[in-house]
């Protein structure tokens, strides 16, 4: 696949995420992969995005940078959306966060296998408070 086509790809991924599509993961997401040098299985990967929506019922993924190089793709997402449920350790306060993550992934046959994923967590806290114990 090339740059523009991956592009795409990825795209239509973060689209199906945005409508709550998860069954066409199978599409973006092989079915073994790494996240943060952790092995997982391509249905714990949806649980861990379904946790997350279950947590923030809006939360929606907006694209500030996207780069493209070879198998490789690197964003910068924004979020901005209100926890409903405790998340990474904060209890929700009843307000919108806005905080970003900065994720890269490698694909293999137009599919997933690696994801890095670095979430601003000092903005959650200044916004959220101190984590709970």
């Amino acid at each position: 696949m090339n740059g523009g086509a991956l592009e795409r790809h990825y795209r239509d991924y973060l689209a199906a995420l945005d409508d709550r599509r998860f069954e066409d993961l199978p599409a973006f997401v092989a079915d073994e992969l790494t996240y943060n040098e952790a092995s997982l299985s391509a249905a714990r990967y949806r649980a861990l995005l379904e946790d997350d929506v279950r947590r923030i019922p809006d939360l929606s993924f907006d694209v500030q940078h996207l780069v493209v190089a070879g198998d490789h793709v690197a964003a910068r997402l924004r979020f901005d959306c209100t926890p409903v449920e405790t998340f990474h350790g904060f209890e929700p306060t009843g307000s919108r966060v806005v905080f970003t993550e900065h994720v890269f992934y490698r694909f293999r046959d137009d599919r997933i296998v690696q994801v890095w994923s670095l979430l601003d967590v000092a903005a959650l806290q200044r916004q959220l408070g101190r984590p709970e114990s």
